[in-house]
């Protein structure tokens, strides 16, 4: 089944399999700050994908313009042997509460080593603002690395969740070893808490953590796992990615997503959770497109 999986992902996207994954490869790559380039240092032969100089600030946010094969290709080159990094997935929801908030979340995207488009709307509004930004669903980029990526055998770290999802993800892919944590209610406000989570990605080394506790908590706890500078592998922030994963929560006909509607049928089926998100919060983006907007025309 493994092997199926590495043909099915070479087939579909073009990758192969790393040097790392071979055992050919046991250099120790540190992880760099963001916006520090490396590139004219010698490197002997090592590709560092943390300097990306068509990175492109929009609404008030930096984004790397990431195809969501690219993106899949960044995440499958991280290993264990690399110093931790994570990936941020802005969608419209998280830029009106940059807006907000920039002290808060500010810092935590300034931080991410990878920047991607979480939503068809700001890929609609980039598009036409003439900025080449992809959509790459952070539900989509964890299909991708459980279907084509993580083997049954390899460890991976779940920030979140629930006991329930942890075993339908096992029962679903096979896995044999998931490390997880469930941080307590209020996340934000308990900076212990946040450690807490920090120190548990440190004391279980994998190659993908799974952050899933909302933004700006999930975030919060990448961030603070790079400062420590003991952590290894890929921190991935993507929400309810996990229950779209093993079927709680049931996402969008294709038809609806790639007409941008995915939002309404998130709305329809949870009215009372997310009335305010789509229908107050979430309109207010396009009043923020328009000021970033004619302040670049300035």
């Amino acid at each position: 089944m493994a092997a199926e999986k590495k043909i099915k992902l070479t087939e579909q996207y073009g990758l192969e399999t790393s040097r790392q994954e071979q055992g050919q490869d046991k250099t120790i790559i540190p992880a760099l700050p963001r916006g520090t380039d490396r590139r004219s240092e010698p490197r002997a032969g090592q590709q560092d994908w943390r300097v990306n100089p068509r990175s492109y600030e929009f609404i008030g946010a930096t984004f790397d313009p990431l195809t969501p094969i690219q993106t899949l290709a960044r995440a499958k080159w991280v290993t264990t042997q690399h110093g931790f990094r994570y990936i941020v997935t802005p969608n419209v929801d998280h830029l009106v509460r940059l807006h907000k908030e920039p002290e808060v979340y500010g810092p935590l995207y300034e931080a991410s080593w990878l920047s991607v488009c979480d939503s068809r709307i700001l890929e609609l509004l980039a598009k036409v603002s003439g900025l080449p930004l992809s959509a790459v669903p952070g539900s989509d980029l964890t299909q991708q690395l459980f279907d084509n990526v993580i083997t049954p055998s390899e460890a991976i770290n779940v920030i979140g969740a629930d006991e329930d999802i942890i075993a339908k993800m096992k029962d679903i892919y096979g896995l044999q070893i998931v490390n997880h944590h469930q941080p307590p209610m209020g996340l934000r406000k308990k900076p212990e808490a946040v450690a807490a989570a920090a120190e548990f990605i440190a004391q279980n080394p994998a190659r993908y953590t799974f952050i899933c506790v909302g933004s700006p908590q999930q975030e919060m706890v990448a961030k603070a796992a790079l400062e420590r500078g003991d952590c290894v592998g890929l921190g991935l922030c993507v929400g309810a990615s996990l229950e779209f994963l093993t079927g709680r929560v049931k996402r969008a006909p294709m038809w609806m997503q790639k007409a941008r509607l995915e939002w309404l049928f998130r709305l329809a089926s949870e009215p009372k959770r997310l009335w305010k998100r789509y229908l107050v919060e979430g309109p207010r983006i396009f009043w923020l497109w328009l000021k970033w907007s004619f302040r670049k025309k300035a």
